[in-house]
Parts: C-alpha cells; sequence; structure tokens
C-alpha cells in the first residue's frame, strides 16, 4: 500500500499493481480495496490497477473526519488523476463508488477518465413521492434518520440491518439466524471508526444525481444484482434508460454485489467493455 497527498493535506491509500492501460476501482460503503482483491491476477495481466481506501474507509486516520463526503471523495478522485497523470482510464465504481464517479462528472467532467462501470447503485438513494427508484423503493427520509440512529446507537448493527431487511429475503434469513459471514461482517464494521462512516452516509444520502445521467458523453456497463438488498430492477432500467451509451448486464439471483456472486462474468464482461473500440 502506498498514499498520495490530498490537495487538502490528508493521505489516501492505494495499490497500485500491473501493466497496461489505467483501470480505478472505487469500493463500497464501509468497503476497502480488498473489494476487489478476488478480481486482481486477470485485471493486472492486462491494466495497470489503482484501489483505494476512499477517505474514512480502510482504516484510514483523517485529521477530520467530517471530510469524508462524496464531494470530497470526487476531488480525491480528480487528486488521484492527477498524481498519477491518467488518461482515459477506466472507473469502476461498486456503490459509493457509483456515487463518487457521478459526483466527479458533475465537479470535473469527464477529466482522465474514457470509459466507465458502474455496479448496483441508484442515482438518488431517498425515495420522495416523485421517486420510488431509490433504496427499497420506500426509503425516505424518516427511515433514513432511523437508520442514522441505529448507526450512532451501533455503528455495526445499522449496517447490517440496513443490508439485511431490505429486498434480499436470504440476507434476511441468514442475518436472523447470525450465520457465520454475518459475524464476520459484524467484527470487521466494529473494528472501523464510526463517526467519518456516517458523515459519509448523510453525504451520500443527501445526495441526487438524476440530472448527471443524461450529460454522461462516455460509454458505460452497467451491472446490477437481480436479487439486490436494496434496488428494483426497475432502478437498473432507470439508469440504463438516462445515461446515453449505457450497456446494462443484470446478474440474476445475486445480491448488492453482484461482481462478488459471479466473478469471472464480471472480468470477463469488464475487459471485453475496456477492450472494445480501441
Amino acid at each position: 500500500m502506498t498514499h498520495f497527498v490530498a490537495d487538502d493535506g490528508e493521505r489516501i491509500h492505494v495499490k497500485l499493481s500491473g501493466e497496461g492501460s489505467p483501470l480505478i476501482l472505487l469500493h463500497g460503503w464501509t468497503s476497502s480495496s480488498q473489494e476487489w482483491f478476488p478480481f486482481m491476477a486477470d485485471l493486472n495481466a492486462r491494466h495497470r490497477v489503482y484501489r483505494w481506501d476512499a477517505r474514512g474507509h480502510g482504516g484510514h486516520t483523517l485529521n477530520h473526519p467530517g471530510s469524508a463526503t462524496v464531494e470530497r471523495m470526487a476531488r480525491d478522485l480528480k487528486n488521484l488523476i492527477d498524481h498519477y497523470g491518467l488518461h482515459d482510464a477506466t472507473a469502476v465504481g461498486h456503490s459509493m463508488g457509483a456515487l463518487t464517479l457521478w459526483q466527479y462528472l458533475r465537479d470535473h467532467g469527464t477529466h482522465g477518465l474514457g470509459k466507465l462501470c458502474l455496479i448496483d447503485q441508484s442515482p438518488k438513494l431517498l425515495t420522495a413521492d416523485d421517486w420510488e427508484h431509490g433504496i427499497y423503493g420506500d426509503f425516505g427520509s424518516d427511515r433514513n434518520h432511523q437508520l442514522v440512529s441505529w448507526l450512532n446507537d451501533d455503528f455495526a448493527e445499522g449496517v447490517l440491518k440496513l443490508t439485511a431487511h431490505g429486498l434480499n429475503k436470504r440476507a434476511e434469513e441468514k442475518y436472523l439466524q447470525n450465520a457465520s459471514g454475518w459475524e464476520r461482517s459484524r467484527a470487521a464494521l466494529r473494528a472501523q471508526d464510526p463517526e467519518p462512516l456516517i458523515n459519509c452516509w448523510l453525504s451520500l444520502t443527501a445526495a441526487d444525481y438524476r440530472d448527471v445521467l443524461a450529460n454522461i458523453p462516455l460509454p458505460t456497463l452497467l451491472v446490477y444484482g437481480g436479487e439486490s438488498n436494496f434496488y428494483h430492477a426497475s432502478t437498473a432500467h432507470y439508469v440504463a434508460d438516462n445515461i446515453p451509451n449505457a450497456v446494462l448486464r443484470i446478474y440474476e439471483g445475486t445480491d448488492h454485489s453482484p461482481h462478488q456472486w459471479q466473478r469471472e462474468r464480471f472480468v470477463r464482461e469488464l475487459l471485453e467493455f475496456i477492450d472494445e473500440g480501441r
């Protein structure tokens, strides 16, 4: 693990590996660069890979915990691209990583980027009377206030409840059984500093990128879980219908991390997408 220094002085951890055209990997909320470990052998053979721990994640100690916002992470991405002199990079964003890319496009345009891959995300997390494509299709400000209360009381359990009590019934069953995977996740979450992650969540749920979609000029691969914990299939189709150069792939039978459940397919389709037109 190395690092670069963002323009506000914070050190951002990043792992560099492989050789070839640049590929940037942006993980989800509460995750880290380790999310991408299962794919590295295949990706390193074809690409120079940049995978960070977003600020407030992966063991970062922040001088200013309140700086862990989606706006600041988008600027961190600009700092990364400029620090390493990247051009025509493919950027892959899972969940929070997709939101970071939408914020980047709003603030910095397509600077340094050539293609996008977005994994299982809505452009607006909170639902409203005029918006049903957010979390669960029914997760408005009242439910979010309740979640934030849970996060403040017991951060790890709050995150697990958000994941379990959604659209994927198998996830809820495993949570209620306290299956070993959920216990491992609980232990990993308890090892993290909640303050920057809660600040980050507040930033993510305040964001609305619906206006960004129609103005994305880059080829975009969309990968969604057919049994996502958070989003109905209508969310995936909304995003696909509103990005001009989008290709949608729904991985049936998978949850909010479709790339993890169908790894061979994901790597194959991602590499084919990157190579197309080159």
